[in-house]
């Protein structure tokens, strides 16, 4: 998943799961990985939209709204 560069993705996801008192422990547990392997996650600014899907599931959450509105933006933009 490509971005330009307006949206970090794994900042945002750790936003999320301070913002719902959850640790990074339990948010491996629920998608499957290790808590290293979530580590590198926060620190990537795009995502596979699979593992994108998995973590929105867990967490109960839509991190595809941030895309969509960039997407918004981006028509209105070019609409004038």
């Amino acid at each position: 998943m490509e971005n330009n560069g307006n949206i970090h993705i794994g900042h945002l996801i750790r936003e999320q799961l301070k913002a719902d008192q959850r640790s990074a422990s339990w948010l491996a547990r629920e998608i499957g990985c290790s808590r290293n392997h979530l580590y590198k996650v926060f620190r990537k600014s795009s995502l596979d939209g699979e593992l994108l899907l998995s973590i929105s599931l867990a967490m109960n959450f839509n991190f595809f709204q941030y895309y969509t509105a960039e997407f918004i933006e981006g028509m209105k933009a070019r609409m004038g």
